[in-house]
């Protein structure tokens, strides 16, 4: 590979013409995870675009992950930011059953961030990620991957038009929120 040049699937992708260039999509989403931990709800939401799709498939029976979220049960759905921006409006003001006091602690940590396919226009992502929860002097911790749909917004900025998030470890004990992914 010479320098300048990007490997996305076999491919080499010029950076001169790339809209979406490696590290500062690692940024991106650092910031994303860091808001989280941070509780920092009002910057997180602005790494979303309107229109976004967030889904959390659930696993079936069998052991497969479901396919449609409008019609098998998944973990969680939101099919704009209105979604979203209601969950966090409960989240803050403690008006939803899966809030609890106190609030949790979190630490989330993102590897193996891949550039899936990109062009001028939008970014496939995938990384993996684990956070680790803290409340009641207990430590949960949840992993998985997710793979994520970048857009460039009307500022000139990244936002995610798709996230869908695969929790590997689904049997858990208690309510699972946004802030725990």
């Amino acid at each position: 590979m010479r320098k300048g040049e990007l490997f996305i699937k076999d491919e080499i992708i010029w950076r001169d013409v790339m809209t979406f260039y490696y590290e500062k999509v690692c940024g991106f989403l650092y910031s994303e995870a860091r808001c989280l931990d941070d509780k920092d709800f009002e910057f997180w939401i602005r790494h979303y675009d309107k229109s976004v799709e967030f889904w959390m498939p659930s696993w079936d029976d069998d052991g497969n992950l479901t396919s449609n979220p409008r019609t098998e049960i998944s973990l969680m759905y939101y099919d704009s930011r209105d979604g979203l921006e209601d969950r966090v409006f409960r989240i803050q003001t403690d008006r939803s059953g899966a809030s609890s006091e106190p609030d949790p602690r979190t630490l989330h940590s993102i590897s193996n961030i891949e550039i899936t396919d990109a062009s001028k226009e939008s970014c496939s992502v995938r990384y993996n990620w684990i956070t680790k929860s803290f409340r009641y002097n207990k430590v949960d911790t949840y992993f998985g991957v997710t793979f994520v749909e970048l857009i460039v917004n009307s500022d000139e900025n990244y936002a995610i038009s798709r996230k869908k998030v695969i929790l590997k470890n689904d049997y858990i004990d208690h309510v699972l929120d946004i802030y725990h992914v």
